[in-house]
């Protein structure tokens, strides 16, 4: 059975504070991130530990008692969030002040109103305006997870249910702010904005990761959620954030330029070098892989897509985390755009006043016209293909990851496409039926970096979609049947691309090994660091890793599953099965990964790969998500620290920066081979 990793946990979020104020730290003595709680007294921890209990079980009652009404049983995650958050403050001390349990108190009573509800058969939060907090279920994990909503007072459910517009709202950096505390918050306050007849998202965001990683995932995951829940205009969604908030909208208006109507960053920060002055005189730079690293998330590198969504920045005259806009307008100046930057005058790290009501006038004109879905001409540029999309342009292979790769896309006419590419090898270009903006008479040709195809004709419905892949520099139409043949060749394709940390932005499963390792120090280091990814995805991730045995691994979850195995190739079957199909070869004479070679004793691989058991998974050895402690200091360090494999030389005892000394690092190629070491690097 899956059983789930009991760790140690805390919490850190909201209002994040600049740059300096976050710190600059040793390596061996970093703050603990979440801190210990406070003690609170034994009757009230008694008093809500019975009341968790009672809680708990009527949980256990509905989840049987519900299953021959499964739009009820659907509702349950809206009851487990307030169990969930009380236990998790009295299991892993996270209450901050003894005022908190009087919000624990009303979190299970609020909890045992929602179940006798659903007991009844009734859900009338469902249908409620104003302050809602709700929850989903992540694909990720199997974890819980809240959101809060603000539900216009204009929403009415049922067949009189309209379109309503959506504002998304990422928060800022904190230490405190747990399930707990956020619920209380999310009941409480509506937020800095609250536009007239629309929706107000207030994302969790999975703790103190300025949307990162999981975090990512969770606003994608909490909006479904939503959407299903209520009727959301998809053409009028738009994301907006402060501090570390506005960092996470910087990162989704960029990343994801074609969902929104509009953004509207504040503070924050856009990338990471500049950021944390990482080339600062006395600093030593990280590794030539950790600086390839940042072009995942620094929002600068991928500024030419804001030329599909508009976004209003503001920052305060006297913040420091102005650094950030500013950077903003440089890159986009490269890619000849231009950024509207509101200044509050006089102002620090807060909203000016004037500023909002000049903010709110900019971005709701931006709403009511809402998104253009297909627009006529396309900027796109991205350095991986887990960012592969804009618009009606899917990105489907990169010529080398890591390196900018554009798409300048544009419908001449009714019959001609213009495309430049560079950096690509694959692409599809797709209209949706009754959006294709193609004549249906006359066959569509694509001028793809100045080489003419005949694309195919206009579908009934005015659908059309072409696939085209680069071959020897060449471009060539691919055929429906050989696109779907070559969707199972083995390359680097959307969510299977690397690096490490890329696993864990998708249901995962650590596979605990049960033989005897080949040896002692390894298997200790193994045993040490299995524990420790265990117990930070809680800390930091607020999920519980799902762990299963080795023995216990079943075909589905092979099927369904990145597997991430711990141990080696004797002391974990599944490793065992596929280790002659892995591109480092790990025995117990040495370790061979490509010309180079390790000792067995004293070094272990770590590296993410496709699974040789099913392909359209990852297999991930030893490694939980890649930065340490010393990152959750400052949340532009939350970067992935190591590429798609690394050899870990276990002599050195893992710190709050490494899991030991890295020996060799790199990326695999575009069809996972390895590569030689990059001029200058080993």
């Amino acid at each position: 059975m899956v059983r789930s990793v009991v760790v140690v946990l805390f919490v850190c979020l909201l209002l994040e504070t600049s740059a300096g104020a976050q710190g600059e730290r040793s390596a061996e003595a970093v703050r603990r991130i979440p801190p210990p709680g406070v003690a609170i007294p034994a009757a009230d921890r008694a008093e809500l530990e019975a009341g968790v209990a009672e809680l708990g079980r009527k949980i256990e009652t509905l989840r049987t008692s519900l299953k021959a009404k499964p739009a009820l049983l659907g509702l349950l995650p809206d009851v487990q969030i307030f169990h969930n958050a009380v236990r998790y403050a009295l299991v892993y001390d996270e209450f901050y002040n003894v005022k908190e349990v009087a919000d624990a108190r009303a979190h299970l009573k609020a909890g045992l109103e929602r179940a006798a509800q659903l007991e009844a058969s009734t859900a009338p939060w469902t249908t409620q305006t104003g302050l809602v907090v709700r929850a989903y279920v992540s694909r990720i994990d199997g974890s819980v997870q809240p959101y809060g909503l603000v539900v216009p007072a204009s929403f009415r459910a049922g067949a009189a249910a309209r379109k309503h517009r959506l504002d998304v709202f990422f928060h800022g950096r904190g230490e405190t702010l747990t399930e707990l505390s956020f619920l209380a918050q999310r009941q409480r306050s509506p937020g800095q904005f609250t536009p007239a007849d629309a929706f107000v998202l207030h994302p969790y965001g999975r703790y103190c990761n300025a949307n990162r990683f999981a975090g990512e995932v969770d606003l994608f995951e909490a909006l479904a959620d939503v959407k299903k829940r209520y009727v959301i205009d998809e053409d009028r969604i738009v994301v907006r954030g402060f501090s570390m908030g506005g960092a996470s909208c910087w990162q989704f208006a960029t990343h994801y330029a074609d969902r929104w109507a509009a953004a509207a960053p504040g503070a924050g920060f856009s990338e990471t070098a500049g950021f944390l002055r990482v080339f600062g005189p006395g600093k030593t730079p990280p590794p030539w892989y950790e600086q390839k690293l940042w072009h995942l998330y620094d929002s600068t590198d991928y500024a030419a897509n804001l030329w599909q969504c508009p976004t209003i920045a503001y920052s305060g005259e006297n913040d420091g985390q102005k650094q950030a806009a500013d950077a903003m307008t440089r890159a986009m100046a490269a890619e000849g755009l231009e950024m509207v930057h509101i200044v509050g005058p006089g102002t620090g790290h807060r909203y000016h006043p004037d500023s909002k009501v000049e903010i709110d006038r900019r971005i709701d004109a931006f709403a009511a016209r809402g998104r253009n879905r297909v627009p006529r001409r396309i900027r796109f540029t991205t350095w991986t293909l887990r960012y592969h999309r804009m618009n009606w342009v899917t990105v489907d292979g990169l010529d080398r990851h890591w390196e900018r790769a554009r798409v300048d896309a544009d419908v001449r006419d009714g019959q001609t496409i213009t495309v430049q590419a560079p950096n690509v090898s694959a692409l599809t270009l797709s209209f949706p039926a009754g959006q294709c903006p193609l004549d249906p008479k006359r066959r569509p040709s694509v001028l793809l970096d100045g080489q003419k195809l005949a694309g195919p004709p206009v579908a009934p419905g005015r659908a059309w979609t072409a696939r085209f892949r680069k071959t020897g520099g060449r471009w060539a139409v691919v055929a429906p049947a050989a696109a779907v043949a070559e969707g199972k060749t083995f390359r680097k394709r959307h969510g299977l691309q690397g690096p490490i940390d890329d696993a864990f932005m998708e249901r995962f499963l650590f596979v605990k090994p049960t033989g005897a390792p080949m040896n002692a120090r390894v298997g200790a280091w193994v045993g040490a660091e299995a524990a420790h990814a265990a117990e930070h995805w809680r800390r930091q991730f607020r999920g519980e890793a799902p762990v299963k045995d080795d023995a216990a691994i079943t075909d589905q979850d092979i099927a369904n599953s990145n597997l991430v195995l711990w141990g080696d190739p004797s002391s974990n079957r599944i490793l065992a099965r596929i280790a002659a199909k892995l591109p480092v070869r790990w025995t117990a004479a040495g370790l061979r990964v490509g010309p180079r070679t390790y000792s067995a004793d004293s070094h272990v691989p770590v590296l993410v790969y496709p699974n040789p058991l099913n392909p359209r998974r990852y297999v991930v050895l030893n490694s939980g998500f890649t930065f340490r402690e010393f990152d959750y200091l400052n949340n532009a360090r939350q970067t992935p620290k190591l590429p798609d494999w690394a050899v870990i030389d276990v002599r050195t005892p893992p710190s709050p920066r490494a899991p030991g000394a890295v020996a060799g690092a790199g990326f695999f190629g575009e069809r996972w081979e390895l590569q030689p070491d990059p001029p200058g690097q080993k």
